[in-house]
């Protein structure tokens, strides 16, 4: 039976959300308990940031896999020595203080072909013992992103729906964006506008692309009568657990976009029906935690 109980990690915070970002300083303790007097060869303690893709194509003889990863640094110090000592009985405790390089990189994600992980370990080595570990994610935030950001949508022109968006301005999630368009419908139909918050992610492994499009928030606008113009308006809360913009990653991105499209138009035609597919107005836009 192992000498060594509770081995846990714990951290200061200097951030509400218990984040980090570049530059910043992850400050804690490491402690455990022995049961009777222990030599340790060394105790450590490092964290690190990696993102990795990985996604597969075809089926059988003409499956292939995609897999694309990146180490962004790594940082280790040693509380205990290679040299080792001898501890006594009872609780110990040892503070450390890792530093996280300056350079930009990207939040944590998690996705379905990829992720971008931060860990922090703290390890124990003993003689004719396996290491003893815990493990801890690093909630980390890109500095890149973490401002207020305007912007400014573009006029578009449809066949018979002219959609003109305004101006939004657009903070951090769980926050409520106010989005209106100017809906001139000049078509013999009436229509009603939908709005839509979607996440576009991209996965990247050299030249090979995946695309995961997620529908976050849909709502549908009031009915605008033929040869009419309308002013509507929707109240669009980014979601509470919407993860942060992410541009500065070769690997993966996200990002986020608002749509606005009107219903389907059908018109009479002599042979059979046809169908003009909605236009879909859209802005990129930015969301930082």
């Amino acid at each position: 039976m192992s000498s060594m109980k509770d081995l846990n990690v714990t951290f200061e915070t200097i951030n509400e959300d218990g984040s980090y970002s570049e530059g910043n300083t992850i400050v804690g303790t490491v402690s455990f308990r022995l049961t009777k007097e222990v030599k340790v060869k060394s105790l450590s303690v490092k964290a690190k940031g990696d993102v990795k893709a990985e996604w597969t194509e075809g089926t059988g003889y003409f499956q292939i896999t995609h897999t694309a990863k990146r180490r962004y640094f790594k940082v280790k110090e040693y509380l205990i020595a290679k040299n080792g000592t001898v501890l006594p009985k009872g609780v110990h405790t040892f503070r450390f203080g890792l530093k996280i390089p300056e350079g930009s990189m990207p939040s944590s994600f998690k996705g379905v072909y990829g992720k971008i992980v931060y860990m922090f370990e703290a390890k124990m080595s003993r003689s004719w013992w396996r290491p003893s570990k815990v493990k801890k994610k690093i909630n980390f935030i890109s500095k890149t992103f973490q401002q207020f950001w305007e912007v400014m949508v573009n006029t578009a022109l449809t066949r018979a729906i002219n959609v003109i968006f305004g101006k939004c301005t657009v903070t951090s999630r769980c926050e409520t964006i106010s989005v209106v368009a100017k809906i001139c419908n000049s078509s013999s139909k009436n229509t009603r506008p939908k709005f839509k918050l979607e996440q576009k992610t991209v996965f990247r492994c050299n030249e090979s692309t995946k695309k995961w499009v997620m529908n976050l928030f849909k709502e549908v606008g009031e009915t605008i009568s033929p040869n009419s113009e309308r002013t509507v308006s929707c109240q669009l809360k980014i979601p509470d657990d919407a993860i942060s913009t992410i541009h500065n990653c070769e690997i993966i991105s996200v990002e986020y976009y608002i749509k606005v499209l009107n219903n389907f138009l059908v018109t009479s035609h002599p042979l059979r029906n046809k169908t003009i597919y909605p236009k879909i107005i859209r802005t990129k836009i930015k969301i930082n935690k």
